[in-house]
């Protein structure tokens, strides 16, 4: 392999690996939060069934991801490189800052922001340089998800609560035990969400510069990606888990129930239809949710909620500058 393609690799995954600061410590957020399982317990949870989603769940988000860039195959290296490398300092400030961003979105803006400005460089013309049409879809995927989350966290918490006005804390750990079955569930749904994103552009960069013959996703992506979400967890998903199942409500066993369960048929569902989603997005909105279904509008910290949504709409452009900058350094070197 040339030097380039391992660099860009490296930055697919440290993008990998900053996902899990974000995206995999919000399927373990509620269980930690509501000491249905010690921080150890969940980060195992979580690595195991991360895993297993990323090597399980198809290829059909890492297809969609890899359509979105449409540069001569001799600019992919550099262009996909710095977009990865773009999206993976906006997931390291994020992440400092605790604030639960979006790595899908900042992809989107990396790979996007680099693309216009390698065009624009080349003289091909920035637009048409981006797959407009895979953009649009994911960027409407991005956009639809969160409301779903926090409608499906509102519903089944109304229908739980229903069922069981009668119910006293002796069924917290019934619930604590459920919380286990559905974080195992969010995590698999996350890891073959969110690894997907990394192992596409992977695909990209192997079929552009000859080491495959088509567009597959190689064993060793799935494997390599899938333990990079789960390191990122374990080393630096602190900071997103308390924002995440201690800062934006107080959350009850039952709470953590509605939120996990909601999350993982968003994210399960768009998974299998090759949309790729944010994690953290839908996992934040249906804790909202929660607040929403408890009526309990003045016990959700907006103030917190406030710096997600900034951090969210400034995602992608923040991605995409941080990518141009790094795609000049790129082509100067």
């Amino acid at each position: 392999m040339e030097v380039g393609l391992i660099i860009a690799i490296g930055f697919a995954v440290a993008f990998a690996l900053t996902n899990g600061f974000h995206d995999a410590s919000n399927a373990i957020a509620t269980l930690v939060a509501t000491r249905g399982a010690t921080p150890g317990q969940a980060v195992v949870l979580s690595a195991t069934f991360n895993m297993a989603g990323a090597i399980l769940l198809g290829t059909a988000v890492a297809d969609t991801i890899s359509s979105i860039v449409t540069v001569p195959d001799s600019q992919m290296v550099a262009v996909v490189g710095a977009g990865l490398a773009g999206a993976t300092a906006w997931n390291l400030i994020t992440w400092w800052l605790g604030l639960p961003s979006s790595s899908g979105h900042a992809l989107v803006g990396g790979l996007v922001g680099a693309a216009i400005a390698d065009g624009i460089l080349t003289g091909a013309g920035g637009l048409g340089s981006v797959n407009w049409t895979a953009v649009v879809a994911v960027l409407i995927a991005l956009l639809v998800s969160p409301p779903l989350g926090f409608l499906g966290a509102f519903l089944l918490l109304r229908f739980l609560r229903w069922r069981s006005r009668r119910w006293t804390r002796r069924w917290d750990d019934p619930m604590r035990a459920g919380n286990w079955v559905t974080a195992a569930t969010l995590s698999f749904s996350h890891g073959g969400n969110d690894a997907q994103k990394a192992m596409g552009v992977i695909a990209v960069l192997l079929l552009a510069t000859g080491e495959t013959s088509e567009l597959t996703v190689p064993l060793w992506a799935k494997i390599v990606t899938g333990a990079a979400l789960t390191l990122g967890t374990a080393l630096g998903g602190w900071r997103i888990v308390r924002t995440i199942g201690q800062r934006i409500f107080g959350l009850t066993p039952v709470d953590s129930f509605a939120s996990q369960t909601s999350s993982t048929a968003v994210i399960l569902g768009a998974s299998l239809v090759g949309a790729p989603v944010s994690t953290t997005q839908v996992v934040a909105s249906s804790v909202v949710g929660i607040g929403a279904g408890r009526r309990r509008w003045r016990h959700v910290r907006w103030e917190i909620v406030r710096h997600m949504g900034i951090a969210w709409v400034t995602t992608i452009p923040a991605a995409a500058i941080l990518a141009v900058i790094i795609l000049l350094v790129w082509r100067a070197w």
